[in-house]
């Protein structure tokens, strides 16, 4: 199987390339680059994986908590609608918000219908105070030193409150989500979004 942890920002299409090699090479188990594949460029992977029969990942996190979050969240949505998500990383993280964070409004959004949170008269004092907008909901991402990765959903409904959060204390915590993948991913043929399809 193979492995890409590529950090380099380089522009999409160079990194689409990249992954499209490693398609046709053999199995692929790839996280740095699906902040900055287009749903589109995800969907030609999928078909190029189904057409060569080889079984690939594209992970937003390896971490098992995470994944579990992201999973949460989405059921917690259903009943919940009202949500924000904050995702807290290192300062040396280069993308804001992270891959997580947008994963995890996407898969809210799969069960919640999009509308405007909060007053639709607000105003901001200070440009983005109120962080970036996914289909109504919004993304707050906070970058300092001594945190590795971290993320929060909190929802909120008439007289009650639904927080849902995961810890990565050390980039060790995402070597078992890593395992698993190896350990998996050739028994499929086809490219998938998320390490919950394999657990």
């Amino acid at each position: 199987a193979g492995i890409d942890f590529d950090k380099l920002k380089n522009i999409v299409d160079d990194k689409f390339e990249t992954v499209r090699v490693l398609d046709n090479d053999g199995n692929v188990v790839n996280k740095d680059l699906f902040p900055d594949l287009s749903d589109e460029q995800i969907v030609e992977l999928k078909e190029i994986a189904a057409k060569n029969g080889i079984g690939g990942l594209i992970a937003p996190n390896f971490g098992i908590s995470a994944v579990l979050l992201m999973q949460f969240a989405k059921q917690a949505a259903k009943y919940m609608p009202d949500v924000e998500i904050i995702e807290m990383h290192h300062d040396n993280k280069l993308d804001a918000p992270s891959g997580t964070a947008i994963n995890t409004a996407k898969l809210i959004a799969e069960v919640r219908e999009e509308h405007q949170q909060g007053n639709p008269e607000e105003t901001e004092s200070l440009d983005g105070a109120r962080g970036a907008n996914y289909e109504g909901m919004h993304i707050h991402s906070v970058r300092l030193p001594g945190y590795v990765a971290h993320e929060q959903v909190l929802f909120g409904s008439k007289g009650e409150a639904l927080t849902i959060r995961q810890d990565s204390f050390d980039r060790e915590s995402f070597m078992t989500g890593v395992a698993l993948a190896v350990e998996k991913i050739g028994d499929y043929n086809e490219l998938m979004v998320g390490l919950e399809n394999l657990l």
